[in-house]
Parts: C-alpha cells; structure tokens; sequence
C-alpha cells in the first residue's frame, strides 16, 4: 500500500458500523502460499486482525468515536452444543469491547455494538440460542447475520458458497426471524445483486424488524457477471428502491473494495486513490442514499476485507469525497447517527 493519505474533515465524528475481528494463522501460516479465490486473498493477507491492528487504524487520524463488530466465525467454541457455539464469538467480542472500553486502546469505544451468528433455520428453538449471546454481549449485543449468498456459478463465491438458495424465503429461516423483533434485535442481511428480491420479500414480511443491507447489496461483475456489472446496474437500482420502500429497512454503504463487483482497483499493482475510488463508487453510493435517504443509509469499512483495495485512511477519505455535497446534518447521519440510532450505542 502506498503511505495512507492526508486525512479529509479530521473533526468528523464516525462510527465505524461495520468492521471484524479475527485470528487466521492457523489457516494461513506464514510461509503459505496465496489461495486461488480473490475473495480469499483478502484474508491471507490480513490473517491476523485483532484489537492492536484494529486500534492502529481507528487511531490513524479518522475522529472514529465507536464501532460495530460484524460475525466473521471468529472465536466460537470448540466444545458443546453446535447451534452455541458461535455464542463464543459474542464472549470474545465483549472482551474487546471492555479492552477498547479503558480508554487504553484510543478514545474509540470499538465494539460498541455487537452482530453475533446464529442459524435461523433452527426457527423457534433458535430462541435460547439468541438469549445466550444477549447474556454474554454484556448489554452489547444488538442483532444476527446470517448470510444468504449464494449464486449457480461457485467461483464467484468460491469457499463462501455456504447458502441454499433462497435462504430469506425458507420457512424454517422464517420461523426463526420472528424470534428476533421481540427481543429488539436487528437483523444484517449480506447476499448477492441477484438475490435483493428475496430481501425485499423477507422485509415485507417482516415489517416490525430491523433490516440492514450489508455492502449496498453487492453488485456483481466476476464469474459469470464479468463485464455485466454496468449492464445490471438498472436491475440493481431499481430492487434497492423497491427494498427501501419498507421503513425499518436501513442500508450500509461500503464493500465496494471487495472483489465481487469486480472493479479494476481491487489488488491493483498500483493503489486507487481516494478520489479514484469515489469516483468509481459514486453510482452506487449516490442511488442508495437516493432511495432510503441519509437517515437511513451509514458508511461501513468492512475492515479488513476491505484493506485489498485500500487502506482504512483512504476509505474514510473515500467516503467524504462522496458526501461533499451533503448537508451538515445529512452527514451527521452517514457517518455516525444513523449507526447510533439503529444499533442503540450509548457513545
């Protein structure tokens, strides 16, 4: 990467809705060499991100006052029931969240809010499993992802291809849902361009959830899609709109550095720049905040899967280049109150 550049509107508060932890130097010592899939790139590269390396880039001249932790699979138990064990990742993160929490780490509350894994198919019986992990967040747990993504051409994916198709419409997926609006719990939703269908028919099911679109829906352009990307970028457009006609459906603007959609500065020889990026970004980070509004739309990091485009300087540059033109309070909202408000962080 190329030295982190100067840092655009230094007083801005952010909160960062949307950022990892993990340790994978058991799946990718040092001497291995680089996997096949881009996607996987990524995480060799950065095998080990944990509190000293997310500290250094909430630390490294963003005013970034609080954050949100995403499910990653990171830390969950070795041991006892399967559908618990990812409560062991809550257990961790609440950790960190106390590290950060003694000021010790910089000023930011990192972790302030909490995004835990548990398998909604399990339907109603997923409810202990969802007050284990309230119990362990220590009043920091917010809500669940499970991601859905899928696609017929598996290298787009490549080992992320996990998800059936039409997981959000599953009815045992459902019936675990509505385990989540009674304990006041949102829900992240991460799938593919193809699938925002599928999301808008679950939100309309679900009115009395929160919903949150992870990466702006993630537009394709690899695999099957290579050179599709603007061709679909109607499709697209119009399901966000269709999906931001329902109210308690919010969106995060950010993933774009990820290689799914297939844009040319993802591990390029030379790092984009800031401008670089939101210039190529701008469609859809401008269509998003078009259709929900600024109030309902905040940027994400996505770190450190992110980091194969850019560093974390870069990206926060990336994103106030995209809101230059937004008002004082419209800004507010993008970088920290819409965050605030729907995760409920105190900070």
């Amino acid at each position: 990467m190329t030295p982190a550049e100067e840092i655009l509107d230094p007083d801005l508060p952010i909160i960062d809705p949307h950022h990892h932890l993990w340790d994978l130097r058991g799946r990718y010592p040092a001497a291995s060499p680089p996997p096949e899939h881009p996607f996987e790139v990524t995480l060799w590269r950065s095998p080990h991100y944990m509190a000293d390396e997310l500290a250094a880039d909430l630390n490294a001249g963003h005013r970034v006052i609080g954050t949100v932790f995403v499910e990653c699979s990171a830390m969950h138990r070795a041991e006892g029931p399967v559908q618990m064990r990812p409560v062991g990742e809550t257990e961790f993160v609440n950790g960190v969240a106390a590290m950060f929490a003694s000021g010790l780490y910089g000023a930011a509350r990192a972790c302030a809010g909490i995004v835990g894994r548990a398998d909604l198919t399990l339907g109603a019986a997923v409810g202990p499993v969802l007050d284990a992990h309230l119990a362990a967040g220590g009043g920091r747990f917010r809500g669940v992802r499970n991601s859905a993504s899928y696609d017929a051409d598996p290298s787009i994916l490549g080992y992320l291809a996990r998800s059936p198709a039409g997981l959000y419409r599953a009815e045992a997926f459902r019936a675990g849902f509505a385990e989540l609006a009674p304990r006041r719990l949102s829900f992240d939703a991460w799938l593919l361009e193809p699938q925002l269908p599928d999301l808008i028919d679950l939100a309309r099911a679900f009115p009395e959830t929160t919903i949150v679109l992870d990466h702006v829906g993630t537009p394709l352009g690899t695999g099957a899609y290579a050179g599709r990307r603007e061709e679909r970028f109607g499709i697209w457009r119009d399901n966000i709109f269709e999906l931001a006609k329902s109210p308690a459906v919010f969106c995060k603007l950010g993933g774009l550095a990820m290689p799914f959609a297939g844009f040319p500065s993802f591990m390029a020889p030379r790092p984009s720049t800031s401008a670089e990026l939101a210039e190529a970004w701008r469609p859809y980070v401008e269509t998003c905040i078009e259709a929900f509004g600024a109030h309902r739309c905040m940027f994400e990091s996505n770190f450190p899967v992110d980091a194969g485009t850019c560093d974390y300087v870069t990206l926060w540059n990336v994103f106030k280049r995209l809101a230059a033109g937004a008002s004082d309070d419209e800004k507010a909202a993008l970088f920290a109150g819409t965050a605030r408000r729907v995760y409920r962080l105190d900070i």
